[in-house]
């Protein structure tokens, strides 16, 4: 499964400033250090994009694809360094913090345009926000980090500013971070309905050709504000990126393996263990490379619905995750190539900080007592666990043909311990919908993870409720209420990973999900024909990285041409490798 389904709302530390303005004295524009010399823009990378989403806009749509595209054709005020955590301008050229931080000043490059060459304005910043902020509009997990915030200030054209009431480390991050949008071409549309047509955008690409259902280009504009800053040199050099969409990962890849398009994510074990070798792969026509770098883990399991019963009980929730054979999963579906989930927030733990929660074993011995203890008992007459006359039977959520050989083997153990899980599938679509309005049962969900933890989307009992939330499961806690409220105020990133911990702890107690597993690297395979940095991907990307990084080598595409018309080897390249390795030193 790929890991990164959702996108939790998670917003980059703010360092330990006193009042101060932004960037420090001496920041300079200078090159991405990641971006390679040799790279020349023109060509096309088409890759894949798992399913058709319900909307490109990810503020309606909190998908990292949808998230993924969206940058390449809106911009925040702020950017981030590629190779830390820092802060540095965007469509905003500078940036205040107030003294007690919670007044945050921007003032916006006067270079910065929309594509259809108006000012990119502070009145801009302002509807996006009041967009985002809307009851009326379905915003639900963007709207967690600037509740706290009054309606900005217009200033004047070109400065804005921002004023909380409440004192948090995200704060910068949360508002620096939001991509703006062009109040002229938005303001008389519902915004509900803003989803697969965006005619004025700010970034490097605008929209090309939508396919519903099945693909959708974006091209790169010659226009671009920001295209002749040093920082912009190497990097968005396609001249159009193609994201072609498929119903299962198999399906897609045997379209990638006909050269039907040029990059392929693997997420399925089976997939990069047997399926990569042959003709194209021993003649390297097709990359197969394992990319290690800083992209912190996220988690993934299925989410119970804790609103309703049965999985109102955390006995049965328990029981539940005893039901899930995940060592057969890994053996025989997955080659053993995944570490077994024990926590929500993997990379906080390491030999310093060891994990104390329990990894929990298939024990079906364990959950009929479990299920016992919470009142289900057998009819002797079906074989199934019944309460108050009420068989145990629920449906299970899915979305992707390809769970459903993990699926059939957690219902074989559920059912031998009396319980039937029926399957409700549907696309992508239909199960966001479904996701939006809390209306399953259990479901497989996947999150990604950032540098800097943020609990509250995910774990805050305000946010169970509310319509599109990142608290998929409905949970509800008070103590972990306390310790999100705690963390806060921390700006010593130390200081909160200790209440992170102690937050995964208590959340992990309650079995909120079965959880699943991960890996802690990218599985691609690409056809040999691209130039590429030798990290590859960015510190912390994803395989988005190579729609940023990646361009058309001219000489290779040529090479393979002739390499597959006379049947010979090309050169290889690392199997694997490392950030740190590649680039050393940083």
């Amino acid at each position: 499964m790929k890991p990164i389904a959702l996108c939790l709302l998670l917003a980059t530390v703010l360092p330990n400033y006193a009042e101060d303005c932004f960037p420090k004295p001496g920041w300079t524009d200078k090159p991405n250090p990641l971006a390679s010399p040799d790279a020349v823009p023109g060509g096309e990378l088409s890759t894949f994009g798992f399913q058709f989403p319900k909307s490109f806009n990810p503020y309606l749509d909190n998908n990292s694809f949808s998230a993924d595209l969206f940058s390449m054709l809106y911009e925040s005020l702020l950017s981030l360094n590629p190779l830390s955590p820092d802060y540095e301008p965007g469509l905003a050229e500078k940036w205040s913090i107030s003294d007690d931080k919670r007044t945050f000043t921007f003032w916006l490059n006067p270079k910065a345009h929309w594509s259809d060459g108006r000012p990119i304005t502070a009145a801009d910043v302002k509807w996006t926000f009041d967009a985002i902020l809307n009851p009326a509009n379905l915003t639900g997990p963007h709207k967690v980090a600037l509740e706290k915030f009054s309606s900005p200030v217009v200033v004047d054209d070109r400065c804005i500013r921002f004023t909380t009431t409440e004192v948090h480390w995200r704060n910068l991050g949360a508002v620096g971070s939001l991509q703006i949008l062009p109040r002229h071409a938005f303001e008389k549309l519902d915004f509900n309905k803003i989803n697969f047509e965006f005619p004025v955008v700010s970034g490097p690409y605008r929209l090309g050709t939508v396919r519903e259902g099945l693909s959708v280009t974006l091209e790169r504009r010659a226009d671009w504000w920001n295209r002749n800053a040093a920082s912009s040199r190497g990097v968005a050099n396609f001249q159009t990126l193609k994201y072609k969409f498929y119903d299962s990962q198999e399906t897609a890849f045997e379209a990638f393996k006909k050269g039907e398009f040029d990059l392929f994510p693997i997420y399925m074990a089976r997939l990069w263990m047997n399926e990569t070798s042959g003709e194209k792969f021993s003649n390297n026509w097709i990359i197969r490379q394992k990319i290690s770098n800083y992209d912190p883990i996220g988690f993934q399991g299925f989410a119970m619905n804790m609103r309703r019963p049965p999985f109102d009980d955390v006995r049965v929730r328990k029981a539940i995750c005893h039901l899930v054979n995940r060592e057969r999963m890994n053996a025989t579906l997955m080659y053993n190539q995944y570490f077994l989930h024990r926590s929500y927030v993997e990379d906080l733990y390491d030999t310093t900080h060891p994990c104390p929660n329990p990894l929990t074993a298939f024990d079906k011995e364990q959950a009929r007592k479990l299920l016992a203890e919470a009142g289900w008992k057998a009819n002797p007459a079906t074989g199934l666990l019944e309460k108050e006359g009420k068989p145990f039977r629920f449906r299970f959520l899915e979305r992707e043909a390809s769970s459903g050989k993990f699926l059939s083997i957690v219902a074989e153990d559920l059912r031998d311990a009396g319980i039937d899980m029926q399957i409700d599938s549907k696309d992508q679509a239909a199960w966001t919908r479904d996701m939006d309005e809390f209306n399953f049962d259990m479901t497989w969900a996947a999150f990604g993870s950032s540098l800097f933890k943020d609990p509250e989307g995910a774990w805050s009992s305000r946010e169970a409720n509310r319509k599109m939330s990142s608290n998929i499961s409905g949970f509800k806690d008070s103590t972990v209420d306390a310790l999100i409220e705690k963390q806060k105020p921390l700006f010593d990133v130390a200081a909160r990973h200790v209440l992170c911990r102690d937050i995964d702890r208590i959340v992990f107690a309650q079995y909120p999900y079965a959880l699943l597993w991960n890996i802690n690297y990218k599985r691609l395979v690409y056809w040999n024909k691209f130039g590429t940095p030798p990290t590859v991907l960015g510190k912390y990307n994803n395989e988005s990285g190579a729609a940023w990084y990646w361009w058309v080598d001219e000489d290779a595409a040529a090479d393979l041409k002739d390499a597959m018309k006379q049947n010979r080897p090309l050169l290889r390249r690392p199997a694997e490798v490392t950030f740190d390795a590649a680039f050393p030193g940083r």
